[in-house]
Protein backbone atom coordinates (compact mmCIF):
# COMPACT_ATOMS: atom_id res chain seq x y z
CA UNK A 1 0.00 0.00 0.00
CA UNK A 2 2.49 2.61 1.26
CA UNK A 3 1.07 6.12 1.00
CA UNK A 4 3.79 8.52 2.11
CA UNK A 5 1.48 11.40 3.04
CA UNK A 6 -2.19 12.44 2.90
CA UNK A 7 -3.27 16.00 2.03
CA UNK A 8 -6.64 17.72 2.11
CA UNK A 9 -6.74 20.73 -0.26
CA UNK A 10 -9.33 23.36 -1.09
CA UNK A 11 -10.42 24.03 -4.69
CA UNK A 12 -7.53 26.48 -5.22
CA UNK A 13 -4.97 23.88 -4.16
CA UNK A 14 -4.24 25.40 -0.74
CA UNK A 15 -3.36 22.76 1.88
CA UNK A 16 -5.97 22.74 4.67
CA UNK A 17 -4.49 19.83 6.61
CA UNK A 18 -1.92 17.11 5.95
CA UNK A 19 -0.20 14.19 7.65
CA UNK A 20 3.25 12.90 6.78
CA UNK A 21 3.40 9.15 7.50
CA UNK A 22 6.78 8.03 6.13
CA UNK A 23 8.89 11.14 5.52
CA UNK A 24 10.29 9.81 2.24
CA UNK A 25 8.54 12.40 0.03
CA UNK A 26 9.21 16.15 0.33
CA UNK A 27 5.99 17.80 1.63
CA UNK A 28 6.57 20.73 -0.78
CA UNK A 29 5.84 18.38 -3.71
CA UNK A 30 2.12 19.06 -3.18
CA UNK A 31 2.68 22.52 -4.71
CA UNK A 32 2.97 20.80 -8.10
CA UNK A 33 -0.42 19.07 -7.79
CA UNK A 34 -2.73 21.95 -8.80
CA UNK A 35 -0.69 23.15 -11.82
CA UNK A 36 -0.50 19.51 -13.02
CA UNK A 37 -4.25 19.08 -12.56
CA UNK A 38 -5.05 22.26 -14.51
CA UNK A 39 -2.61 21.34 -17.28
CA UNK A 40 -4.13 17.86 -17.66
CA UNK A 41 -7.64 19.37 -17.61
CA UNK A 42 -6.78 21.80 -20.42
CA UNK A 43 -5.29 19.01 -22.51
CA UNK A 44 -8.31 16.74 -21.83
CA UNK A 45 -6.01 14.13 -20.31
CA UNK A 46 -7.33 14.17 -16.75
CA UNK A 47 -6.41 10.96 -14.92
CA UNK A 48 -6.76 9.73 -11.32
CA UNK A 49 -2.97 9.31 -11.02
CA UNK A 50 -0.55 12.12 -11.90
CA UNK A 51 3.23 12.18 -11.56
CA UNK A 52 5.87 14.86 -11.03
CA UNK A 53 9.36 13.39 -11.27
CA UNK A 54 9.31 10.20 -9.19
CA UNK A 55 6.40 11.38 -6.98
CA UNK A 56 2.90 10.13 -7.78
CA UNK A 57 -0.31 11.93 -6.77
CA UNK A 58 -3.40 9.74 -6.28
CA UNK A 59 -6.42 11.99 -5.78
CA UNK A 60 -10.20 12.16 -5.44
CA UNK A 61 -12.53 15.15 -5.34
CA UNK A 62 -15.31 15.37 -2.77
CA UNK A 63 -17.58 18.42 -2.46
CA UNK A 64 -15.19 21.43 -2.45
CA UNK A 65 -12.12 19.42 -1.40
CA UNK A 66 -9.34 17.41 -3.02
CA UNK A 67 -7.97 14.44 -1.03
CA UNK A 68 -4.50 13.59 -2.27
CA UNK A 69 -2.14 10.73 -1.36
CA UNK A 70 1.53 11.01 -2.37
CA UNK A 71 3.95 8.14 -2.87
CA UNK A 72 7.28 7.47 -4.59
CA UNK A 73 6.77 3.69 -4.65
CA UNK A 74 4.84 1.43 -7.01
CA UNK A 75 1.91 1.32 -4.56
CA UNK A 76 -1.32 -0.64 -4.91
CA UNK A 77 -3.45 2.16 -6.41
CA UNK A 78 -6.83 0.49 -5.81
CA UNK A 79 -5.98 0.11 -2.12
CA UNK A 80 -4.98 3.78 -1.86
CA UNK A 81 -8.29 4.81 -3.47
CA UNK A 82 -10.26 2.54 -1.15
CA UNK A 83 -8.50 4.27 1.74
CA UNK A 84 -9.23 7.79 0.41
CA UNK A 85 -12.93 6.93 0.06
CA UNK A 86 -12.83 5.42 3.56
CA UNK A 87 -11.48 8.75 4.88
CA UNK A 88 -14.47 10.50 3.25
CA UNK A 89 -16.85 7.97 4.85
CA UNK A 90 -15.32 8.35 8.36
CA UNK A 91 -15.17 12.16 8.20
CA UNK A 92 -18.80 12.25 6.99
CA UNK A 93 -19.85 10.06 9.95
CA UNK A 94 -18.13 12.51 12.29
CA UNK A 95 -19.04 15.87 10.74
CA UNK A 96 -22.27 15.00 8.82
CA UNK A 97 -21.02 17.05 5.82
CA UNK A 98 -17.42 16.84 4.59
CA UNK A 99 -16.43 20.21 3.17
CA UNK A 100 -13.82 22.92 3.70
CA UNK A 101 -15.69 24.46 6.65
CA UNK A 102 -16.03 21.16 8.55
CA UNK A 103 -12.25 20.53 8.22
CA UNK A 104 -11.42 24.04 9.49
CA UNK A 105 -13.87 23.75 12.42
CA UNK A 106 -12.51 20.34 13.53
CA UNK A 107 -8.72 20.48 13.04
CA UNK A 108 -7.93 18.63 16.28
CA UNK A 109 -10.35 15.76 15.60
CA UNK A 110 -9.19 15.49 11.96
CA UNK A 111 -5.53 15.21 13.07
CA UNK A 112 -6.41 12.53 15.62
CA UNK A 113 -8.41 10.61 13.01
CA UNK A 114 -5.56 10.78 10.48
CA UNK A 115 -3.25 9.40 13.18
CA UNK A 116 -5.54 6.43 13.89
CA UNK A 117 -6.65 5.68 10.33
CA UNK A 118 -3.13 5.06 9.04
CA UNK A 119 0.23 4.09 10.48
CA UNK A 120 3.49 4.37 8.50
CA UNK A 121 1.50 4.47 5.25
CA UNK A 122 -0.67 1.43 6.00
CA UNK A 123 -4.39 1.54 6.89
CA UNK A 124 -5.06 0.76 10.55
CA UNK A 125 -8.42 1.30 12.33
CA UNK A 126 -10.96 2.36 9.70
CA UNK A 127 -14.29 1.49 11.37
CA UNK A 128 -15.95 4.79 12.37
CA UNK A 129 -18.04 3.13 15.13
CA UNK A 130 -14.85 1.93 16.84
CA UNK A 131 -13.04 5.25 16.31
CA UNK A 132 -15.97 7.08 17.92
CA UNK A 133 -15.36 5.14 21.15
CA UNK A 134 -12.09 6.93 21.82
CA UNK A 135 -11.94 9.92 19.46
CA UNK A 136 -14.87 12.11 20.44
CA UNK A 137 -15.78 15.67 19.60
CA UNK A 138 -16.21 16.63 23.25
CA UNK A 139 -13.03 17.68 25.04
CA UNK A 140 -14.11 16.48 28.50
CA UNK A 141 -14.83 12.97 27.29
CA UNK A 142 -11.54 12.97 25.39
CA UNK A 143 -9.53 13.28 28.62
CA UNK A 144 -11.31 10.32 30.25
CA UNK A 145 -11.10 7.97 27.30
CA UNK A 146 -7.41 8.65 26.63
CA UNK A 147 -6.46 6.50 29.64
CA UNK A 148 -7.95 3.30 28.19
CA UNK A 149 -7.61 2.15 24.61
CA UNK A 150 -10.63 0.04 23.57
CA UNK A 151 -9.82 -3.65 23.28
CA UNK A 152 -11.23 -3.58 19.76
CA UNK A 153 -8.10 -1.79 18.55
CA UNK A 154 -5.81 -4.52 19.86
CA UNK A 155 -7.90 -7.67 19.41
CA UNK A 156 -8.68 -9.76 16.34
CA UNK A 157 -12.23 -8.38 15.95
CA UNK A 158 -11.44 -4.70 15.41
CA UNK A 159 -14.89 -3.86 13.99
CA UNK A 160 -17.01 -4.89 17.00
CA UNK A 161 -16.88 -3.89 20.68
CA UNK A 162 -17.35 -6.36 23.51
CA UNK A 163 -20.18 -6.18 26.03
CA UNK A 164 -22.95 -5.08 23.62
CA UNK A 165 -26.42 -5.82 25.05
CA UNK A 166 -29.90 -5.70 23.50
CA UNK A 167 -33.25 -6.57 25.07
CA UNK A 168 -34.45 -8.03 21.76
CA UNK A 169 -31.92 -9.73 19.49
CA UNK A 170 -32.61 -9.23 15.79
CA UNK A 171 -30.85 -9.09 12.40
CA UNK A 172 -32.33 -7.29 9.40
CA UNK A 173 -31.01 -8.45 6.01
CA UNK A 174 -31.59 -6.33 2.90
CA UNK A 175 -30.83 -7.90 -0.49
CA UNK A 176 -30.72 -4.96 -2.92
CA UNK A 177 -30.19 -5.47 -6.66
CA UNK A 178 -29.64 -2.67 -9.18
CA UNK A 179 -30.28 -3.38 -12.85
CA UNK A 180 -28.05 -1.77 -15.49
CA UNK A 181 -29.59 -1.91 -18.98
CA UNK A 182 -28.76 -0.23 -22.29
CA UNK A 183 -31.34 -0.60 -25.08
CA UNK A 184 -30.62 0.76 -28.58
CA UNK A 185 -33.09 2.72 -30.73
CA UNK A 186 -34.25 -0.48 -32.48
CA UNK A 187 -35.31 -2.05 -29.16
CA UNK A 188 -32.40 -4.51 -28.82
CA UNK A 189 -30.72 -4.92 -25.43
CA UNK A 190 -27.05 -4.02 -26.02
CA UNK A 191 -25.77 -4.60 -22.49
CA UNK A 192 -27.23 -5.64 -19.17
CA UNK A 193 -26.07 -6.83 -15.78
CA UNK A 194 -27.14 -6.92 -12.13
CA UNK A 195 -25.16 -5.33 -9.31
CA UNK A 196 -26.25 -6.57 -5.90
CA UNK A 197 -25.43 -5.92 -2.29
CA UNK A 198 -26.42 -7.54 1.00
CA UNK A 199 -26.80 -5.04 3.83
CA UNK A 200 -27.20 -5.85 7.51
CA UNK A 201 -28.66 -4.05 10.48
CA UNK A 202 -27.42 -6.06 13.44
CA UNK A 203 -28.93 -5.70 16.90
CA UNK A 204 -27.34 -8.65 18.69
CA UNK A 205 -25.83 -8.98 22.17
CA UNK A 206 -22.34 -10.30 22.86
CA UNK A 207 -20.01 -11.67 20.18
CA UNK A 208 -22.27 -13.76 17.92
CA UNK A 209 -21.06 -15.92 15.07
CA UNK A 210 -23.32 -15.67 12.00
CA UNK A 211 -23.55 -18.00 9.03
CA UNK A 212 -25.37 -16.90 5.90
CA UNK A 213 -26.58 -19.40 3.28
CA UNK A 214 -27.43 -18.32 -0.29
CA UNK A 215 -28.57 -20.31 -3.32
CA UNK A 216 -25.03 -20.11 -4.71
CA UNK A 217 -24.47 -22.44 -7.70
CA UNK A 218 -20.83 -23.16 -6.78
CA UNK A 219 -21.89 -24.21 -3.26
CA UNK A 220 -24.64 -26.46 -4.60
CA UNK A 221 -22.17 -28.09 -7.01
CA UNK A 222 -19.67 -28.66 -4.16
CA UNK A 223 -22.29 -30.30 -1.93
CA UNK A 224 -23.82 -32.33 -4.78
CA UNK A 225 -27.22 -30.63 -4.53
CA UNK A 226 -28.74 -29.41 -7.74
CA UNK A 227 -32.31 -28.61 -6.79
CA UNK A 228 -34.12 -25.32 -7.40
CA UNK A 229 -32.82 -22.08 -8.87
CA UNK A 230 -29.20 -21.11 -8.25
CA UNK A 231 -27.17 -18.03 -9.13
CA UNK A 232 -23.57 -17.51 -10.26
CA UNK A 233 -22.06 -14.51 -8.48
CA UNK A 234 -19.03 -12.70 -9.90
CA UNK A 235 -16.78 -9.92 -8.52
CA UNK A 236 -17.82 -10.83 -4.96
CA UNK A 237 -16.51 -8.33 -2.37
CA UNK A 238 -16.88 -8.88 1.37
CA UNK A 239 -16.77 -6.73 4.50
CA UNK A 240 -13.56 -7.37 6.45
CA UNK A 241 -15.53 -9.39 9.04
CA UNK A 242 -16.10 -12.33 6.65
CA UNK A 243 -13.69 -15.27 7.00
CA UNK A 244 -12.34 -15.46 3.46
CA UNK A 245 -10.43 -18.73 3.97
CA UNK A 246 -13.68 -20.43 4.99
CA UNK A 247 -15.52 -19.01 1.96
CA UNK A 248 -12.76 -20.12 -0.41
CA UNK A 249 -12.67 -23.67 0.99
CA UNK A 250 -16.41 -24.47 1.30
CA UNK A 251 -18.30 -21.28 0.19
CA UNK A 252 -19.64 -20.70 3.74
CA UNK A 253 -20.19 -17.02 4.57
CA UNK A 254 -19.17 -17.00 8.23
CA UNK A 255 -18.57 -13.81 10.25
CA UNK A 256 -18.83 -11.87 13.52
CA UNK A 257 -20.89 -8.84 12.38
CA UNK A 258 -20.26 -5.16 13.14
CA UNK A 259 -22.91 -3.65 15.41
CA UNK A 260 -25.59 -1.59 13.64
CA UNK A 261 -25.66 -1.02 9.87
CA UNK A 262 -23.05 -2.37 7.47
CA UNK A 263 -22.66 -3.75 3.95
CA UNK A 264 -21.79 -7.43 4.28
CA UNK A 265 -21.04 -8.10 0.61
CA UNK A 266 -21.53 -6.92 -2.95
CA UNK A 267 -21.62 -8.97 -6.16
CA UNK A 268 -22.30 -8.77 -9.88
CA UNK A 269 -24.34 -11.18 -12.00
CA UNK A 270 -23.51 -11.04 -15.68
CA UNK A 271 -26.72 -12.16 -17.31
CA UNK A 272 -29.17 -11.11 -20.00
CA UNK A 273 -31.83 -9.05 -18.20
CA UNK A 274 -35.19 -8.39 -19.77
CA UNK A 275 -35.97 -4.68 -19.13
CA UNK A 276 -38.51 -4.63 -16.30
CA UNK A 277 -40.10 -1.41 -17.50
CA UNK A 278 -40.20 -1.30 -21.29
CA UNK A 279 -40.39 2.12 -22.94
CA UNK A 280 -41.59 2.81 -26.48
CA UNK A 281 -41.25 6.38 -27.68
CA UNK A 282 -42.25 8.36 -30.74
CA UNK A 283 -40.66 11.81 -30.91
CA UNK A 284 -41.73 13.95 -33.87
CA UNK A 285 -39.99 17.23 -34.61
CA UNK A 286 -41.73 19.74 -36.86
CA UNK A 287 -38.98 22.29 -37.57
CA UNK A 288 -39.66 25.91 -36.60
CA UNK A 289 -42.95 25.01 -34.94
CA UNK A 290 -43.30 22.13 -32.42
CA UNK A 291 -42.18 18.81 -30.94
CA UNK A 292 -44.64 16.04 -30.15
CA UNK A 293 -43.66 13.21 -27.82
CA UNK A 294 -45.54 9.99 -27.15
CA UNK A 295 -44.14 7.59 -24.55
CA UNK A 296 -45.61 4.20 -23.67
CA UNK A 297 -44.39 2.43 -20.52
CA UNK A 298 -45.10 -1.25 -19.90
CA UNK A 299 -44.37 -3.26 -16.75
CA UNK A 300 -42.66 -6.49 -17.81
CA UNK A 301 -42.57 -8.10 -14.37
CA UNK A 302 -44.94 -10.35 -12.41
CA UNK A 303 -48.50 -9.10 -11.96
CA UNK A 304 -48.35 -9.51 -8.18
CA UNK A 305 -45.35 -7.12 -7.96
CA UNK A 306 -45.59 -3.32 -7.98
CA UNK A 307 -42.89 -0.81 -8.95
CA UNK A 308 -42.83 2.25 -6.69
CA UNK A 309 -41.76 5.84 -7.37
CA UNK A 310 -41.24 5.31 -11.10
CA UNK A 311 -39.68 8.22 -13.00
CA UNK A 312 -39.38 8.23 -16.78
CA UNK A 313 -37.03 11.02 -17.91
CA UNK A 314 -37.51 12.02 -21.54
CA UNK A 315 -35.02 14.49 -23.12
CA UNK A 316 -36.42 17.48 -25.06
CA UNK A 317 -34.67 20.11 -27.22
CA UNK A 318 -33.03 22.88 -25.18
CA UNK A 319 -35.00 25.60 -27.03
CA UNK A 320 -38.45 24.00 -26.45
CA UNK A 321 -41.14 26.02 -24.66
CA UNK A 322 -44.89 26.13 -23.80
CA UNK A 323 -45.23 22.52 -22.58
CA UNK A 324 -48.57 20.67 -22.59
CA UNK A 325 -48.99 17.16 -21.11
CA UNK A 326 -51.55 14.39 -21.06
CA UNK A 327 -50.98 11.22 -19.02
CA UNK A 328 -53.07 8.06 -18.46
CA UNK A 329 -51.62 7.89 -14.93
CA UNK A 330 -49.24 9.86 -12.73
CA UNK A 331 -48.06 13.38 -13.54
CA UNK A 332 -45.59 14.92 -15.97
CA UNK A 333 -43.56 18.09 -15.47
CA UNK A 334 -41.03 19.99 -17.55
CA UNK A 335 -37.58 20.55 -16.00
CA UNK A 336 -36.08 23.26 -18.26
CA UNK A 337 -32.68 23.45 -16.50
CA UNK A 338 -32.07 19.77 -17.42
CA UNK A 339 -33.99 19.81 -20.74
CA UNK A 340 -36.18 16.94 -19.54
CA UNK A 341 -39.77 15.87 -19.12
CA UNK A 342 -40.11 13.86 -15.91
CA UNK A 343 -43.09 11.52 -15.85
CA UNK A 344 -43.71 10.34 -12.27
CA UNK A 345 -45.83 7.29 -11.43
CA UNK A 346 -46.22 6.53 -7.72
CA UNK A 347 -47.36 2.93 -8.17
CA UNK A 348 -46.84 0.84 -11.36
CA UNK A 349 -48.33 -2.72 -11.23
CA UNK A 350 -46.74 -5.51 -13.30
CA UNK A 351 -48.26 -6.22 -16.72
CA UNK A 352 -49.87 -2.75 -16.96
CA UNK A 353 -49.36 -0.20 -19.76
CA UNK A 354 -49.46 3.58 -19.41
CA UNK A 355 -49.22 6.45 -21.88
CA UNK A 356 -47.85 9.99 -21.76
CA UNK A 357 -48.16 12.63 -24.47
CA UNK A 358 -46.25 15.91 -24.48
CA UNK A 359 -46.40 18.88 -26.84
CA UNK A 360 -43.75 21.63 -26.98
CA UNK A 361 -43.39 24.75 -29.09
CA UNK A 362 -40.13 25.45 -30.95
CA UNK A 363 -38.74 28.87 -31.89
CA UNK A 364 -38.96 29.89 -35.53
CA UNK A 365 -35.18 30.40 -35.71
CA UNK A 366 -33.22 27.15 -35.82
CA UNK A 367 -30.11 26.66 -33.70
CA UNK A 368 -26.79 26.48 -35.56
CA UNK A 369 -25.19 23.63 -33.62
CA UNK A 370 -26.69 20.16 -33.76
CA UNK A 371 -27.73 18.74 -30.39
CA UNK A 372 -26.87 15.23 -29.22
CA UNK A 373 -29.44 12.48 -28.70
CA UNK A 374 -29.58 11.80 -24.98
CA UNK A 375 -31.33 8.54 -24.01
CA UNK A 376 -34.54 8.11 -22.01
CA UNK A 377 -33.69 7.05 -18.46
CA UNK A 378 -35.94 5.25 -15.98
CA UNK A 379 -35.84 5.13 -12.17
CA UNK A 380 -37.88 2.65 -10.11
CA UNK A 381 -37.92 0.37 -7.08
CA UNK A 382 -39.70 -3.00 -6.80
CA UNK A 383 -39.94 -4.43 -3.26
CA UNK A 384 -40.17 -8.16 -2.39
CA UNK A 385 -38.55 -9.12 -5.71
CA UNK A 386 -35.10 -9.98 -7.16
CA UNK A 387 -34.37 -10.35 -10.86
CA UNK A 388 -31.52 -12.81 -10.39
CA UNK A 389 -33.55 -15.11 -8.12
CA UNK A 390 -30.95 -14.89 -5.32
CA UNK A 391 -32.33 -16.18 -2.01
CA UNK A 392 -31.24 -16.13 1.60
CA UNK A 393 -31.68 -19.84 2.46
CA UNK A 394 -30.74 -19.48 6.10
CA UNK A 395 -29.08 -17.21 8.67
CA UNK A 396 -27.68 -19.12 11.67
CA UNK A 397 -26.90 -17.09 14.77
CA UNK A 398 -24.61 -18.77 17.32
CA UNK A 399 -23.72 -17.05 20.61
CA UNK A 400 -22.23 -18.68 23.72
CA UNK A 401 -25.10 -17.50 25.96
CA UNK A 402 -27.47 -19.41 23.64
CA UNK A 403 -30.11 -16.69 23.15
CA UNK A 404 -32.76 -16.89 20.43
CA UNK A 405 -32.50 -14.26 17.70
CA UNK A 406 -34.80 -13.37 14.81
CA UNK A 407 -33.45 -12.80 11.28
CA UNK A 408 -35.63 -10.69 8.94
CA UNK A 409 -35.05 -10.65 5.17
CA UNK A 410 -36.21 -8.06 2.64
CA UNK A 411 -35.63 -8.09 -1.14
CA UNK A 412 -35.54 -4.94 -3.29
CA UNK A 413 -34.88 -4.47 -7.01
CA UNK A 414 -34.09 -0.98 -8.26
CA UNK A 415 -32.89 0.73 -11.41
CA UNK A 416 -29.17 1.34 -11.80
CA UNK A 417 -27.89 2.78 -15.07
CA UNK A 418 -31.12 2.17 -17.02
CA UNK A 419 -31.07 3.78 -20.48
CA UNK A 420 -33.15 3.47 -23.65
CA UNK A 421 -31.89 5.27 -26.75
CA UNK A 422 -34.20 7.15 -29.10
CA UNK A 423 -34.19 7.72 -32.86
CA UNK A 424 -34.56 11.49 -32.61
Amino acid sequence: MSASAIFVLDLKGKVLICRNYKGDVDMAEIDHFMPLLMQHEEEGLLSPVMSHGNVHFLWIKHSNLYLVATTNKNSNASLVYSFLYKIVEVFTEYFKELEEESIQDNFVVVYELLDELMDFGFPQTTESKILQEYITQEGAKLEVTKTKVPTTVTNAVSWRSEGIKYKKNEVFIDVIESINVLVNANGSVMSSDIVGSIKLKTMLSGMPELRLGLNDRVLFALTGRDKGKTVVMEDVKFHQCVRLSRFESDRTISFIPPDGESELMSYRINTHVKPLIWIESVIEKFSHSRVEIMVKAKGQFKKQSVANNVEVRVPVPSDADSPKFKTSTGSAKYVPEKNLVVWSIKSFPGGKEFLMRAHFGLPSVEKDEAEGKPPITVKFEIPYFTVSGIQVRYMKIIEKSGYQALPWVRYITQSGDYQLRTNV
